[in-house]
């Protein structure tokens, strides 16, 4: 197993992120064991405090947490994305909550496609239905992304594994995580603030919805864009190809 120079660089990475956490511990031994009490109680005001309890470094901190808990999949990020509306105020709590949350989505598609791809890709050789599958992922990957990350409440850790054992590619997986992510995150923020705060705005939720329409059609129109593009280039690649067979052939007809 270890002669694999890939199993060692895997269990290098393992090592690595264990020693991480091991550091966070030592540095401060209360954080992990406060940090679950307050996930524990599903208190979103008390999650809201204990943020806040940071002080100048909240932002910087909510961030990282945010980004932690969309790479691993677990707590549901409602919780954080809630507490950071709660906190810096609607817009700003949903910008933070995106951006640390299309970040965290990133890390953990590449640490799952690096660990997992390869092993799935030798599966889905042996399976000329998988190769279907797979080949529709790659193509068309984008589309289907964006409109499961724009579904409210869709448990992020599913989809960070089914993009990294597909063939997707990474841009588009950015790319329709964070436009898909941006209607969703809303959503569930300005619920569970107004939840909280027994303060309902219908109005906020009719303009996110507005918002979300306008990422989706600007999102979609780069996508063919680019996607036509690709299309283009690869013709001419095609066409420069058999240019050169035909040359080939012509110059050994010759010979």
């Amino acid at each position: 197993m270890l002669k694999n120079p890939m199993n060692i660089v895997k269990l290098v990475a393992l090592f690595l992120s264990c020693a991480l956490l091991y550091a966070i511990h030592l540095a401060n031994p209360t954080f992990f064991p406060e940090l679950w009490q307050v996930l524990r109680s599903g208190d979103l005001l008390a999650t809201a405090e204990y943020i806040r309890s940071f002080g100048s470094w909240a932002m910087f901190f909510s961030f990282w947490l945010v980004l932690f808990v969309n790479a691993i999949g677990f707590p549901p990020a409602i919780i954080f994305s809630t507490a950071n509306t709660l906190i810096f105020g609607i817009v700003p709590g949903i910008v933070l909550s995106v951006i640390a949350e299309t970040v965290g989505v990133t890390i953990s598609f590449l640490l799952l496609r690096f660990l997992f791809r390869a092993s799935a890709e030798q599966l889905i050789a042996k399976h000329p239905r998988l190769k279907k599958v797979d080949a529709y992922s790659g193509k068309n990957g984008f589309t289907v992304m964006l409109i499961a990350r724009m579904v409210p409440y869709v448990p992020s850790a599913l989809l960070n594994a089914l993009g990294a054992l597909s063939a997707i590619s990474l841009r588009d997986y950015v790319i329709s995580s964070c436009v898909g992510k941006f209607p969703s995150t809303a959503i569930e923020a300005i619920i569970g603030h107004d939840t909280v705060l027994k303060n309902p705005d219908p109005t906020r939720l009719v303009l996110v919805c507005i918002a979300a329409v306008l990422l989706v059609i600007g999102a979609w129109y780069y996508e063919k864009r680019v996607e036509k593009k690709a299309d283009a280039m690869q013709k001419i690649l095609d066409e420069h190809a058999k240019m050169q067979k035909n040359k080939g052939l012509r110059q050994n007809a010759k010979s």
